[in-house]
């Protein structure tokens, strides 16, 4: 099983000790598509997966989830938690054993998720109909500073309720000077690009882990794309994620390295229980 470069208590002290410089960031990815954002001393966690519930839940089936990467750390030490997301309702991107103990030590948690999922949220965290911040299409919601925007994701599809409201998003997230884009799962879509460009995003949060119909699970971007769209959206920098968790899902970093290096597009392949800061950013 790979080791994460932190964890536990280690990735604790240093989540809540780094001195991060007014107006910069420092970030961590936690495995998955999970990342914590600290800014101005507080904290935002973008579609945690801190649990072994998948890996239980299909123990005894065709699918097995083998945890390939340790578990960084329990969610319940994460007691500083701001807002946290969620881009769909897929149990790695909106995970009870994850979220509820979440709730329970920050009382003041604020959430946000696409509004199409509202009722699906509400019964899975067992939680008040109304407390989720939901965003559609290009709806904004801001929440302790951080500013989100809803962009649908296509997982496999741009699939909708009867509403015309999208079931999967990314979010652009606009703090201080900084934005950020973290793709939830998704696949290129006509117009996407479109989307993005003027946000003159920061860093981009792309999964990598490709698209098998052999898997039984919806796809995402591979390396190839997601260097792709990186470069297309003009993201000073672009960092992969959505690997190395299950054995059945995952995909090598290495395509997406080398196409970043043909477009010349800059990116950062970070190690579970990792911290990048802003000062790494490229000019």
């Amino acid at each position: 099983m790979i080791e994460p470069l932190q964890k536990g208590a280690e990735l604790l002290a240093d989540i809540r000790d780094s001195a991060v410089p007014s107006g910069q960031w420092r970030m961590w990815w936690l495995g998955q598509s999970g990342f914590l954002i600290k800014w101005e001393e507080r904290y935002c966690l973008l579609d945690p997966y801190l649990s072994d519930s998948l890996t239980k839940k299909y123990a005894s089936t065709d699918k097995p989830h083998i945890r390939m990467t340790e578990l960084v750390l329990a969610p319940e030490m994460l007691d500083c938690i701001d807002v946290v997301s969620s881009s769909h309702n897929h149990t790695d991107h909106l995970d009870a054993e994850t979220l509820k103990p979440l709730r329970r030590v920050n009382p003041d948690l604020a959430m946000v998720i696409p509004e199409a999922n509202r009722s699906f949220v509400a019964e899975r965290l067992q939680c008040d109909f109304a407390w989720p911040n939901g965003l559609s299409d290009g709806m904004q919601h801001e929440v302790r500073g951080f500013r989100f925007v809803g962009i649908p994701a296509a997982h496999e599809a741009l699939e909708v309720d009867e509403f015309g409201r999208h079931r999967f998003m990314g979010y652009i997230i606009r703090f201080g000077d900084w934005t950020f884009y973290h793709s939830g799962d998704t696949l290129l879509y006509e117009g996407m690009v479109d989307r993005l460009k003027p946000w003159s995003v920061d860093v981009a949060l792309l999964p990598i882990n490709g698209r098998d119909p052999a898997r039984r699970v919806a796809g995402n971007l591979n390396g190839r794309q997601a260097a792709r769209l990186a470069k297309d959206i003009g993201a000073r920098l672009v960092v992969p994620c959505h690997y190395d968790m299950f054995t059945f899902n995952t995909a090598s970093p290495e395509s997406f390295v080398a196409d970043c290096n043909k477009l010349n597009q800059p990116h950062c392949v970070m190690k579970n229980g990792e911290g990048l800061d802003s000062m790494s950013l490229p000019a």
